[in-house]
Formats: C-alpha cells, sequence, structure tokens
C-alpha cells in the first residue's frame, strides 16, 4: 500500500469511530475505579467479628434470601472477598431465566446467615456508565456495534504507525512546532501522544473488542463443553426438589481443592443445567483468580458429575476483562490507566479537530481558486 492508501485507511477509521471512543473513553473513567466508589456510596458491609468466626451453613444463607423476597428464585450466589469481605450476594430474579438485567440483590452476612441489605435494583449514575460502555442500552447488537468500533480503533493505530514513521524523517522526535501555525501544533502533539500511549491504546481495544464477544463466547461454550459435562443428564425431567447447597459446593471443593469458591449458578440459571449446581472456583494467584474451573454437581444427590478447566476462548474473555480495565494491579495501575484514558481522550480530540481544520483549509483553497476563476474571466 502506498502512504495515501495508508493515510485514507487512518482517516476514515478514525472517523468512523471516533465520537464513540471518545463516548467509551469518558464511560470508562468511573468503571474503573468502581469499587472505590461503591464503598464511598455507602455499599452495606458485614460487621466485625472475632477473627476464625466460622461461616453459616450456606442452606441457612439461601433460606433466608428466599424469606426475604418470598416472590423470587435465586439464580447465582457471589463471594468477593476482597471487596466484600463476609458477604454473600445472592441474585434473585421473578423466573430463573428472566433477562440479566431483572435481577434484584439480597446481601446477607456469610457467618450468621442474616440479610445485611436488600437494596433496590441500581439505576443511578454508574448503572448508566455501565451500560453505555458495554452495549449502549442495546443489548447484544449494542455489544457488536462497539466491537466492530473497537477493531476500526485498532486499524486506526496501526494505519497511524505506518505514517509515523515516514513523518518523523523530517523531525526530531517529539518535536512540536510552536512556532507554526496551531494546526501543525496540535499534529506534533496527535503525534506524540498517539505514539506514547500505543501499546495501552493497543491492549484495551483489543481487549475490549473481546469483551463485546462475551455473550457469543457463553452461547459457544454452552453448546460445546457445558453440553459434553450434561450429557448423561438429557431428557431427564427437572428434580422437583434440590438437595443440600452446602452439601454440593464441599463436593466442588473436594473435587478441586487446589481452588476456592467464586460464584455458584443454581439449577436452570443461565450457567447451569435444570439438574445441577454449578460451582465455579478460581485459583489464588493473580492470573489464575481471573480463570474459572467450572464443577457441576447433582443438585439432589450432591454428587460431582463432572469439572473440567475452561476452554481456551473462554480463559481469553475471562483474561480479557480486568486487563481492560486494569483492575488488577491495585490502585498504582488504576491510576496509570485514568492517565493513559485522559490523554487517548487528547489524541481522540485532536484527531477530530486536525480533520475539521483540513477540510476549513481545504474548503478557503477552493474558494480561493473559484474566485481567482472567476476575477481571471471576467478580465
Amino acid at each position: 500500500m502506498t502512504i495515501r492508501s495508508w493515510y485514507l485507511v487512518h482517516k476514515w477509521t478514525s472517523l468512523i469511530c471516533t465520537a464513540f471512543l471518545l463516548m467509551l473513553c469518558i464511560t470508562g473513567l468511573p468503571l474503573i475505579f468502581h469499587e472505590e466508589i461503591e464503598h464511598l456510596t455507602g455499599v452495606v458491609e458485614a460487621p466485625p467479628m472475632p477473627e476464625g468466626t466460622p461461616n453459616a451453613s450456606l442452606d441457612a444463607v439461601a433460606e433466608a434470601a428466599k424469606r426475604q423476597r418470598p416472590q423470587d428464585v435465586i439464580r447465582f450466589m457471589f463471594w468477593e472477598q476482597d471487596e466484600h469481605p463476609d458477604v454473600t450476594l445472592v441474585s434473585m430474579a421473578k423466573t430463573v431465566d428472566a433477562p440479566p438485567d431483572d435481577s434484584n440483590i439480597v446481601l446477607i452476612d456469610t457467618r450468621t446467615a442474616k440479610v445485611l441489605d436488600a437494596p433496590p435494583p441500581d439505576r443511578g449514575f454508574m448503572y448508566v456508565m455501565l451500560k453505555l460502555h458495554v452495549d449502549m442500552f442495546a443489548g447484544l447488537p449494542g455489544m457488536l456495534f462497539l466491537g466492530l468500533m473497537g477493531l476500526l480503533f485498532t486499524v486506526a493505530i496501526i494505519s497511524g504507525i505506518v505514517l509515523y514513521h515516514p513523518f518523523m524523517r523530517r523531525l526530531d522526535f517529539g518535536a512540536i512546532r510552536r512556532e507554526k501555525q496551531a494546526r501543525l501544533k496540535w499534529l506534533d502533539i496527535h503525534n506524540l501522544l498517539g505514539v506514547a500511549t500505543l501499546v495501552w491504546a493497543l491492549v484495551v481495544g483489543i481487549t475490549g473488542t473481546i469483551n463485546t464477544l462475551s455473550q457469543i463466547v457463553i452461547m459457544v461454550w454452552q453448546s460445546d463443553q457445558m453440553a459434553e459435562m450434561i450429557a448423561p443428564y438429557k431428557g431427564l425431567p427437572p428434580p422437583a426438589k434440590l438437595g443440600s447447597l452446602q452439601a454440593s459446593i464441599e463436593a466442588a471443593k473436594k473435587a478441586v481443592p487446589d481452588m476456592h469458591v467464586s460464584f455458584v449458578a443454581f439449577p436452570g440459571s443461565m450457567f447451569s443445567s435444570p439438574h445441577h449446581y454449578t460451582v465455579f472456583m478460581k485459583g489464588n494467584t493473580p492470573v489464575t483468580s481471573r480463570l474459572l474451573r467450572p464443577a457441576l454437581v447433582d443438585a439432589q444427590t450432591a454428587q460431582l458429575t463432572d469439572t473440567r478447566e475452561m476452554p481456551w476462548y473462554v480463559k481469553t474473555l475471562l483474561l480479557s476483562q480486568p486487563l481492560h480495565f486494569g483492575d488488577y494491579g491495585g490502585l498504582p495501575l488504576k491510576v496509570l490507566w485514568t492517565l493513559l484514558d485522559l490523554v487517548t481522550i487528547v489524541v481522540l480530540g485532536s484527531g477530530l479537530y486536525l480533520w475539521i481544520k483540513r477540510r476549513q483549509h481545504t474548503e478557503q483553497r477552493i474558494a480561493e481558486l473559484e474566485q481567482k476563476h472567476a476575477q481571471a474571466a471576467a478580465g
């Protein structure tokens, strides 16, 4: 490809995705600090108790949630020991197959099985930021559209790299021509900041695109590995009564002793079958804590049915999610992600400014040429 071809690729891919990338950068800023914002907004936490206080039976926790919301069914139980120690988050809905946004959360003290809070569904600032960032309130079509914008952003970055090399042969690296007109100064700033954030922008763009495929990845996993694991139960009627949740989790822990429980999907929910509790286990290192291993336990007998490592495509998705938001390295990494996000906003804004100024310059040149032509014709 010629330099002009690369210029056209960079120009149009950038123009098409710029508005949406600006929206993603702005909405992504509060999401980087979602944990800190949750604590500041007064999320209920478990009261202090002596160290080593034993946990209550999870069957008692489930019963407490049902008493709190008797009209709902339990779909998931989550534990976030680092963010919310000794709290069990119980996700409930009218039906087990209700849409994800129709869920209600009950917070229960893991040690006492007492309800801490049953907040109404969050539809505030953070919810709006998350929905805009994930799917623009358009569901799967919105997610796939944002994935396409992420691909265009990646192409714009690569084409920008190609253009930057011949451009910089005429200038020292990082030079900003302050004595020239404003458009050239902003061109130099745009190029310098673009190169400075190159690796980060590629990582965030690619991982963001992968994250938009999450629903498709889940569906592939359900029809692939999950279908193999539950094949012996195909055609059997769902159980009329469920057995012990606590015993089922103990069976999963025994089968995968080097991992601990992340969350449990109840029978009939998105990540399970009508016959199983699916206990998702995670590791103890910064990397393995982001990976999940499903253990399917018969919901009637509490006997392990199967447990396997997730396939490569699910692992790719699971690893891309924390990398996208920079939430695997504590507060210092979040601050770095924020600074790089702000710089990217400047890069996107300056690129849009340069395009507008170039168009104005072109229109001015055309008007001058038309005026000269008219004067020559009149003379």
